[in-house]
């Protein structure tokens, strides 16, 4: 039987490294670049974006024919895609009176794709999202 010990995630003794934590102080990632990164990943801890983001990785689509392949409604879709383009995670470009989404960059794919090998790498799953080469 394990025992859950509450205490077993800190130090055992008190002690303080100091150049170890200048140096991490030093490394620290500024507070508006930790809220743009959160936020980036507030919004794709949605099922539904997450999926219009996989989409969206493998070729550029109206937000009509995105909707029919989400199997969700076009307004929905398109609140959706406004959250995306505002955190630059998604452009689009107009063609007559029709709206095309793709991502935004290489980036995107790329984080995608890493993070769901990540995943799939803890439950043994392979295929997914092709990286932009």
């Amino acid at each position: 039987m394990v025992v859950y010990e509450p205490q077993s995630d800190r130090c055992d003794v008190p002690c303080l490294h100091p150049e170890t934590v200048r140096a991490a102080r030093l490394s620290l990632l500024p507070h508006e670049e930790a809220h743009g990164l959160a936020d980036i990943f507030s919004v794709l801890a949605d099922p539904s974006r997450v999926r219009l983001l996989a989409a969206l990785a493998e070729r550029e689509l109206c937000v009509c024919d995105l909707a029919n392949v989400l199997g969700l409604r076009q307004s929905t879709v398109s609140h959706q895609l406004r959250l995306l383009r505002a955190l630059r995670v998604v452009r689009f470009r107009k063609e007559g009176r029709v709206a095309y989404y793709a991502l935004d960059d290489d980036h995107v794919a790329g984080l995608l794709a890493q993070a769901l090998e990540h995943f799939r790498e803890g439950v043994g799953v392979a295929g997914g999202i092709r990286a932009a080469s």
